[in-house]
């Protein structure tokens, strides 16, 4: 690799580091406190050990107490999207706003 090349890598690369805090920053932050009025809907499904959905099909709903914060939001941004599908979870995730998700992640995250 050219000398040349490598500067310009590690100038593209620095450039993106310190472009992470104000990309971080446009999130908001998730509250725990305020999550527990927003999670009615998720309790049904992910809180029951074992349990199966049986619409459109038979699926195993996973329990999400515990689960990486930032796996939550970028799972619940997904169905929100389209990019993952499943019936009941796109009609819930499309009602939320960026600061429910944060919400629901950082509640859901602070479960054991």
């Amino acid at each position: 690799m050219k000398f040349s090349n490598i500067i310009a890598t590690a100038a593209v690369a620095a450039t993106c580091l310190m472009a992470l805090p104000a990309l971080a920053a446009d999130e908001p932050k998730g509250n725990v406190e305020a999550a527990k009025a927003k999670v009615s809907m998720c309790i049904g499904c992910h809180s029951i050990p074992g349990y199966k959905a049986s619409f459109p099909e038979v699926y195993s709903v996973p329990k999400i107490a515990g689960q990486n914060e930032k796996y939550l939001q970028v799972a619940l941004r997904a169905y929100a999207s389209g990019e993952r599908t499943h019936p009941t979870m796109d009609a819930i995730a499309k009602s939320l706003s960026a600061q429910d998700i944060a919400d629901i992640a950082a509640y859901y995250t602070s479960l054991k």
